[in-house]
C-alpha cells in the first residue's frame, strides 16, 4: 500500500501532487465510501536508496545518538546495575552455562533473560565489572542500530518516503524519554529486544515476497525467540504483524493468521514459562477493574510524555487507585473513543492513524497493568516501557505532518525542514540534560527524591552510596531517615546496622540487626551480621545462636561455619569446632587456611598425629607457609621426635623470622633439649 493511509486530512493542491505519484489519492479527496478491499498482494520493492544516502543518513543518526547521550559515557552503575553486571555467573569464566541452564544464580531477577546476561558475561571478559563507560558505549550502539532499524523498516513497509522515515527515526533517537533504556546499563534488556524486534519484523517482510521461502519464516522466528531471550516485551510482535497487514490490505485472510501462528505459538511458550518463573515476585494486589483504570491512564501518562517530555523521573510516584474516581474513567472512555473515532474515519483519513495507534497500545500492553507484575509496587509507569511503543505514535506523528506539508505546497518545505531540526535539537537537549542524572548514585537518587520523596528505598540507597563515598555520617544519617518513613524494611534495616558497625557503634548495629530479624528472621546474612556484632560485644551464645540459624537457613554459608568454629575453638570446644572445619573441607578441600586452623584445634586436642597430617598437607599445598613448618614442628617435638622437630621449626625461621609461633616453638625445643642434657649422667 501507499503512504495514504497515514493521512489526517488533504487540501486539493497536495492531493494533485500526490495524485501524480500515487493511485489512491483521488478515493481519498472525494471521501467516497470505502470500496471493496483488493486481495492481499506481495509487499513491493523497498524504494531504492543509494548506499553514500544510507551511509549518511545511518551516520547522521549515530552522531545524534552520541550528541544526545554523550554524558551517559561518563555515567557509572546505578541503582541495580551491579546487582547484575557483577553478579557470579557473569563474573566467572564458566558462568555461561549458569546464566543458560540455572537462571535463578541471576540474584533478584525474576524473569529468564539470558541473552541479556549473556552480552554482560562477554563485556565482563574485556573491561570487567567496574568499568562502566564500556557497558554505556555498549547500550549507546545498540540505540544507534535501533535507530537505524526504524528508519529501514519503515522505508521497507512504503509507510513514508525514506527522509521522512528517517525523521521518525531522528526523533526516536533523541528523544529523552528514551533516556532511562539507554542510559541506564540494565537498560540493555529493552535495547536488545528492540533490536531483535526490528530484525524479526525485516525478516518477517521478507516472507511476504514472490519466491520466498521457508527460510525466511526460520529465521524470522530465530529473530523473535532471540529477542524474547532478552527481554519478554516483544511478545506483542505477532499481534503488531497482523496490524500491518490489515494497515496494508485492509482486510486479514486465512493465510496471514497461519504466517502468524507460528510467532503466537512462540510468544504463548514463553509466556507460560515466564510467568511460572515470576510467580514468586509479583507482590502487587488490584482487583481487574482497578487494573483496567491503572491501564488507561497509564497509556495516556505515556502518550503525555511522548508529546511533552518533561518532569521526567527515574521513578514516579503512584498514583491513587480509585474506581469512583473521574479522571480513570475519562481516561479509559477517551481511549475507546479514539479508537472508535480513528475506525469511522479510516475511509477518509486512511488506516495508518488506527494501525500506529493500535501498534502503540498493544506494545505497550504488557506493561500496562492489566497482568500485575512486580515493578508497581514502585509505580505504576516507568518511561523504558515505552521505548519500542513510541514508535507507531511517532510515525503517525510526522505522517501527519507530511500531508500537512505536502497539502500547502513546495515552499514550506523548508520552513518545515527547519521546524523538524529543531525540535530534534530541543528533545536531543533535554535527553542530553536527563542522560547526566546518571552520573553516579549519589546525583541519580538525589534527582529520583526531587521529583519522588516518597519513592521506595531511594532514601535508603542514596544513604548507601554516600556512606560508600566516604559521606559516613551523611549516609548514615540518610540512611536513618529512610526508616522513620519506613521501618519495616528489612534491608534499610540491615543497612543502618553495618553502618554503625563500620563506625563502632556496634551496639546500636545490632539493636538494627534484631529489628531486621523481627521482620525475617531467615535472612541469613542479616543472621551472620548479628552474629559478628555479638561476638565483638562478648555475647557469645546470643552469636552461636546467630551463627546456627544462618547456617540452618543456607547450609551453604561458608562464612558463618568459619566464624562458628572460631567460637566453639575460643570457647573451649574443641571438638565441635574440628566437625565443623572438616565439614567446611569438604565444601572447599583446597583451603590451606582451613587446614591449618583445623591442625591447630586437633593439636590444642593434643592429637598430634592428625595435626602433623593436617600441618603437612598445608605445607604441600603451599611450601612457603611459615605455619605449616612450625606447626609440623611442634606436633613433631609432641611425638617424641625433637631433632626433625627443630628442622622443621628452623626452616619456617628461615621463611619468616618473625613468626612468634616459630620463636615460641624453637625456644621450647631448646629449653627441653637443655633439660634433657642436664638430666642425663655426665651432661
Amino acid at each position: 500500500m501507499t503512504a495514504k493511509d497515514i493521512l489526517v486530512g488533504v487540501a486539493k493542491k497536495g492531493r494533485r501532487r500526490r495524485g501524480r505519484r500515487q493511485d489512491a489519492g483521488a478515493a481519498v479527496a472525494q471521501a467516497a465510501p470505502v470500496q471493496p478491499v483488493a486481495p492481499a498482494q506481495p509487499v513491493p520493492p523497498v524504494q531504492p536508496i543509494a548506499p553514500a544516502l544510507f551511509g549518511i543518513g545511518a551516520l547522521g543518526l549515530a552522531l545524534l545518538v552520541l550528541g544526545a547521550y554523550f554524558p551517559a559515557l561518563s555515567a557509572g552503575f546505578v541503582w541495580d546495575d551491579r546487582a547484575f553486571v557483577g553478579v557470579a555467573p557473569i563474573a566467572e569464566p564458566g558462568g555461561i552455562w549458569r546464566i543458560w541452564f540455572s537462571p535463578s544464580a541471576i540474584e533478584g531477577e525474576g524473569h529468564y533473560w539470558p541473552l541479556t546476561y549473556t552480552t554482560f558475561w562477554l563485556e565482563h571478559r574485556l573491561w570487567g565489572s567496574f568499568w562502566a563507560p564500556g557497558y554505556h558505549a555498549t547500550n549507546l550502539v545498540l540505540h544507534a542500530a535501533n535507530a537505524v532499524l526504524v528508519w529501514q523498516l519503515l522505508r521497507r513497509l512504503g509507510a513514508l518516503p525514506t527522509w521522512w522515515a528517517w525523521a521518525v527515526a531522528a526523533l526516536f533517537a533523541v528523544h529523552p524519554a528514551h533516556v532511562e533504556a539507554v542510559a541506564w546499563v540494565i537498560g540493555r534488556k529493552d535495547l536488545l529486544a528492540t533490536l531483535f524486534y526490528f530484525c524479526t519484523a525485516l525478516a518477517w517482510l521478507r516472507t511476504l515476497e514472490e519466491g520466498a521461502t521457508w527460510r525466511w519464516h526460520l529465521i524470522a522466528l530465530a529473530l523473535f525467540a532471540a529477542g524474547l531471550l532478552c527481554k519478554s516485551i516483544g511478545m506483542t510482535l505477532p499481534i503488531a504483524l497482523l496490524v500491518l497487514r490489515w494497515w496494508q490490505h485492509g482486510r486479514l485472510g486465512a493465510g496471514d493468521f497461519w504466517r502468524a501462528a507460528p510467532f503466537f505459538a512462540v510468544a504463548v511458550a514463553f509466556g507460560i514459562g515466564d510467568m511460572n518463573y515470576y510467580e514468586e515476585y509479583i507482590r502487587v494486589d488490584y482487583t481487574v477493574l482497578e487494573r483496567v483504570l491503572i491501564a488507561a491512564q497509564s497509556l495516556w501518562f505515556y502518550l503525555g510524555k511522548l508529546l511533552w517530555p518533561a518532569d521526567l523521573m527515574p521513578v514516579y510516584p503512584h498514583w491513587q487507585v480509585d474506581v469512583v474516581a473521574a479522571l480513570p474513567w475519562v481516561c479509559a472512555i477517551g481511549a475507546l473513543a479514539v479508537a472508535a473515532a480513528l475506525w469511522w474515519l479510516r475511509g477518509r483519513i486512511g488506516r495508518g492513524a488506527l494501525a500506529g495507534a493500535l501498534f502503540f497500545a498493544v506494545t505497550l500492553a504488557p506493561t500496562l497493568g492489566l497482568v500485575p507484575f512486580g515493578y508497581m509496587q514502585f509505580s505504576f509507569v516507568a518511561n523504558r516501557y515505552q521505548y519500542l511503543a513510541d514508535i507507531g505514535a511517532l510515525t503517525v506523528l510526522v505522517g501527519a505532518a507530511w500531508v500537512a506539508v505536502g497539502a500547502l505546497g513546495r515552499n514550506v518545505h523548508l520552513a518545515a525542514a527547519g521546524v523538524g531540526a529543531g525540535l530534534v535539537i530541543a528533545l536531543g537537549t533535554l535527553a542530553w540534560q536527563h542522560a547526566g542524572i546518571y552520573r553516579n548514585e549519589i546525583v541519580f537518587y538525589e534527582a529520583m527524591l526531587a521529583g519522588n520523596p516518597n519513592a521506595r528505598d531511594a532514601q535508603f540507597n542514596l544513604g548507601s552510596a554516600l556512606f560508600h563515598a566516604g559521606q559516613r555520617e551523611e549516609g548514615l544519617a540518610a540512611t536513618l531517615a529512610s526508616l522513620e518513613v519506613r521501618p519495616d524494611s528489612m534491608k534499610a534495616q540491615y543497612g543502618a546496622g553495618t553502618m554503625l558497625q563500620a563506625l563502632g557503634r556496634t551496639e546500636e548495629a545490632l539493636t538494627h540487626f534484631q529489628r531486621a530479624l523481627a521482620i525475617n528472621a531467615n535472612n541469613s546474612v542479616v543472621q551472620y551480621a548479628a552474629a559478628q556484632a555479638s561476638v565483638a560485644l562478648g555475647r557469645n551464645a546470643e552469636a552461636e545462636r546467630h551463627f546456627r540459624h544462618a547456617l540452618d537457613v543456607t547450609p551453604g554459608h561458608w562464612n558463618a561455619r568459619i566464624e562458628l568454629a572460631k567460637l566453639l575453638a575460643n570457647t573451649n570446644r574443641p571438638a565441635a569446632a574440628a566437625k565443623l572445619l572438616r565439614e567446611a573441607l569438604t565444601m572447599r578441600p583446597g583451603r590451606t587456611d582451613v587446614l591449618l586452623f583445623l591442625a591447630g584445634v586437633e593439636f590444642s586436642r593434643q592429637r598430634y598425629d592428625e595435626a602433623l597430617d593436617l600441618y603437612r598437607t598445608a605445607k604441600d599445598q603451599l611450601p612457603g607457609s611459615a605455619v605449616a613448618w612450625s606447626g609440623m614442628g611442634a606436633a613433631l617435638f609432641h611425638l617424641g621426635r625433637p631433632a626433625e622437630a627443630l628442622r622443621h621449626v628452623d626452616q619456617a625461621l628461615a621463611l619468616d623470622p618473625s613468626l612468634q609461633d616459630a620463636i615460641n616453638n624453637r625456644a621450647a625445643i631448646a629449653a627441653a633439649a637443655a633439660a634433657k642434657s642436664e638430666a642425663t649422667p655426665g651432661g
